[in-house]
């Protein structure tokens, strides 16, 4: 009798044992998860989120650069603004990239993409080519696309 009182106490042990580490490994892997998002949600040390960052930075500038492309520049003002729109696109694939942003290769992919497509932009903008830079731009939007559709909820 008391061989199975040590049986079923022993069992009743390794029970709880492993419900508790069941436990710790549920919280570990929230803790990682939720430390991955942190890094797509926000940087390690400055407090801008992504969010901010693409609604003060993409959303104005890329909506900027397609309806300048869209009316066809036809001034050196005109030219010049669709220049700073790129330029400061180009700069956000560095930002992007900066303070443990970056969570994956999807993403490191979309700012080398972004960074590549800005710059093919703004050597269509300096010929004046229209057509060449409007090409390049759909490029461009293409990364934040496939970045999206990894980590935008």
């Amino acid at each position: 009798m008391s061989q199975i009182h040590a049986f079923r106490n022993l069992a009743s042990k390794w029970r709880i044992l492993s419900i508790v580490s069941m436990v710790v490994f549920v919280i570990a892997a929230f803790m990682l998860h939720n430390n991955s998002l942190a890094q797509v949600t926000k940087g390690k040390e400055r407090p801008l989120t992504t969010k901010q960052w693409m609604q003060a930075v993409h959303k104005v500038h890329c909506g900027a650069l397609k309806k300048g492309l869209d009316a066809k520049p036809s001034d050196d003002d005109a030219w010049n603004k669709l220049a700073l729109h790129a330029a400061l696109l180009n700069e956000s694939s560095y930002v992007l990239m900066a303070d443990g942003r970056c969570p994956d290769g999807v993403w490191a992919k979309a700012c080398k993409t972004l960074g590549q497509g800005s710059k093919d932009v703004l050597t269509a903008i300096a010929a004046k080519d229209v057509d060449a830079a409007s090409t390049a731009f759909g490029g461009m939007t293409a990364s934040c696309g496939a970045c999206h559709k990894a980590h935008k909820k």
